[in-house]
Formats: structure tokens, sequence, C-alpha cells
């Protein structure tokens, strides 16, 4: 039997113009939604850099298309130079052309990709289709430590793709005793302003930000990225069973849009410009989360999903273990008695709690940010039946 091939091990320069392009890709953060963060590199043989770039608005230039451009404005010749890419070139013709004829056409000799893109319009065609022209195209092994950096960079992304919903990130802002809120509902502001302008960033990343009616009509969020300059604002997404959103809510306001998640036998006010969906399943009386972020993930392309809700819808999306990362703002206050992150159902025994692994901490002003993941979870997902999720939108 004959063994499969091996992938050529990475040199030196490969790496750190990989580690350049996913830097690059950073940049594509509140930029490219719903398209991945791609970040690519373009140089010579003798390790001139002759162009960058990464993805601008759907619709616009990929990263490749975009590194051959700052190469052409500099007058360089790209002509037998290598590509570093993060994620593999698209070989479809979406809303632009294939990044993968582009580069062949310009006279790319090598490609060297991070990881192949799991929208099945792409996967493993962009390297077919550069390999068929003649082009050395070299993919890392999915071992290498790059290409969870890569990952890292587009959870969602990958996780619309294979599992079929949204890569969801649950905010909470509480005291060291765990209390969102005191007793009586006050909670402006637990944390301080350096906090609650980080947590904005978080929102910037999300293609949508979901919460309930409870806190729409307690707090009169916008909900919306202010604290940081974003060229995408996400979606707000409110689960309003009984259609109770006021016409004047702050969430319903501009910039950006909104969708009002409601039951199939709700009735309400109309609310002009505002989507409103009716049809997603009931489970036991209330909506159906996992249905709920499967429509998000097939219906808006929605990857990343910023959680910031009171202590039902976040206990019932813990619950449901559809929580995939905890930011956690902890202020150094004890508020006692007071209204706690989630309400969760009680565990018979220790041993029935969910466990998480804490992946990174920090101090924000005077508060501490934490963040946690359920333990043994990554970004690399198990793909979802055929059919799970259809939705291939890109540029």
């Amino acid at each position: 039997m004959t063994s499969p091939p091996t992938k050529p091990a990475p040199t030196p320069l490969d790496r750190l113009r990989l580690g350049e392009a996913l830097e690059l890709a950073s940049h594509a953060i509140g930029l490219s939604d719903p398209n991945p963060r791609v970040g690519c590199v373009i140089g010579s043989s003798d390790g001139r850099v002759l162009g960058r770039g990464y993805t601008q608005r759907a619709g616009e230039g990929h990263a490749e298309v975009m590194a051959m451009r700052d190469a052409q404005s500099q007058g360089q010749s790209i002509r037998g130079a290598t590509a570093w890419v993060t994620l593999e070139p698209c070989a479809h013709h979406g809303r632009t052309p294939p990044c993968s004829l582009a580069l062949l056409e310009a006279g790319i000799a090598r490609c060297v990709i991070a990881q192949i893109d799991p929208n099945p319009l792409v996967s493993g065609g962009g390297v077919a289709q550069m390999r068929q022209g003649g082009m050395q195209v070299d993919v890392l092994d999915t071992e290498d430590p790059l290409v969870s950096t890569a990952r890292e960079l587009n959870p969602g992304f990958f996780s619309r793709f294979e599992r079929g919903r949204p890569w969801v990130r649950a905010k909470i802002a509480c005291s060291a005793d765990g209390k969102v809120a005191l007793a009586d509902g006050r909670s402006k502001w637990i944390t301080g302003e350096a906090a609650r302008a980080d947590g904005h960033h978080w929102r910037r990343r999300a293609s949508a930000i979901m919460t309930g009616i409870g806190t729409v009509l307690a707090d009169n969020p916008r909900l919306d990225v202010r604290a940081v300059t974003t060229a995408v604002q996400p979606l707000r997404v409110v689960l309003d069973s009984q259609r109770r959103t006021p016409v004047d809510a702050a969430i319903l306001t501009p910039p950006g849009a909104a969708l009002i998640v409601a039951s199939p036998t709700s009735a309400g006010p109309p609310l002009p410009g505002t989507e409103i969906w009716t049809d997603i399943s009931l489970r036991d009386g209330a909506l159906d989360l996992t249905a709920l972020l499967r429509a998000l993930a097939h219906r808006r392309s929605v990857n990343e999903l910023h959680l910031e809700a009171g202590p039902t819808l976040t206990g019932a999306m813990a619950a449901a273990d559809l929580v995939d990362e905890w930011l956690i703002y902890m202020a150094p206050m004890m508020l006692g008695e007071g209204k706690p992150a989630a309400h969760l159902p009680r565990l018979a025994c220790l041993e029935d709690a969910r466990r998480y692994t804490w992946i990174d901490s920090t101090t924000i002003g005077s508060d501490l940010r934490l963040r946690m993941r359920r333990t043994g979870l990554s970004t690399t997902f198990t793909r979802p039946p055929h059919g799970a999720s259809e939705s291939t939108a890109s540029a």
C-alpha cells in the first residue's frame, strides 16, 4: 500500500510571511463580514515583499487582489513571485471574480495557503484550479500551529460552514460575586468606562448582536458599535415572542439593521423598516434557539453572534449548550443580593456542571476581562449533515 504524500514543511520565510498575512487579516475585522478575514503577502524569491493586502467590504477586493494592486501601485512585477495567503483563494464567481484565476493570470508561480476554505463553493477548488494552471501550491498541515492561529481569526466563518450555525460569544458584566444588577434591576454602571469601550471591539467582530425583549424594555439599549470605528454595523436581533418591542425602541434606529424574532402566533404594531421573523419553530413553548441559530447562518450569513442579554436568555442559551465562548467583565465590587448572570437549572451534583477552560485574562481599566470556552471545544468542527447549512453567500 502506498502511503499518502507528505506535505512539504513550510520554510522559515513561509512562516514569516504567513505571520505577516495573519496580522494583515486582522485589519478586516469589522470590514469584510460576511466574508472571512483574509490576509495576503506577495514576495520575491530573494525575500522582498512586493505587495500586501487584506479583504475589503463584501463585493470589493479580496486579500489577493488587494496585494496585487499594492504591488502594481509600487511598480513591482509579481510574475514568478510567491503569494502567502491565510485562506484558500476563492475559485467561484460571486460578487467578484475568482482570486485563483487572478493569481494565475498575474503569473504567480507559488502559493502557500494556511487553510482550505470550508465554503463548499470553494473547498479545494481554488487549490485544484491553480495547480491545473501550473502553479506550485503548498497547503499547511492541519496540525501546524499557524493553522490554529488562522482559524482563530474566523471562528464564525468556519462554524457557519462546518456546524451550520454561528460561533456564539456571550458577554456579561458582573460584580466579583457574579451579579449583573442590583435586586431592583439597576446596573449602570457595574464596570468602568474602559471595560465598556473594550466591549465595542467584540461587538465589532460580530455579524449580529442578540438580546431579549426583557433587556429592550428595561434598558432600551442601542447595541451598536460606537466606541471603535467599524465599516459594517452588526445586525441587531431581538427575541420578542409576543411582539412587545416599542416602535421608538433605540435598537430599531440606525445605524445598522434590526431583526425581531417572534412566535408564529404573535401580533404587534407594524415596525417600518424592521425585519420580523415569525416562522422559527417553538420548543416547549419557547422559540427554538438551535433553529434560530441555523436560520441566522442560512438566511443572513451570520458568522459570529454576540449575545448581550439578561439572565433568562443568557441562561437559556447556556442550558442549550449554544454558547461557545464567554466574555466576562468583572468589577472589583460585591453586590450581595442581586440578579445573576444567567438563570440555569439546578444541578444534582458537581459532576453535572459544565466545565470551561480559561483562554485569556487581562485587566481593562479597573476591571478584569476573562474569556473561557467549553473544555475541549476548539474552532475545528465536524461538518453538519449535507444540507444543514445551505448558506454559501460570499463576495
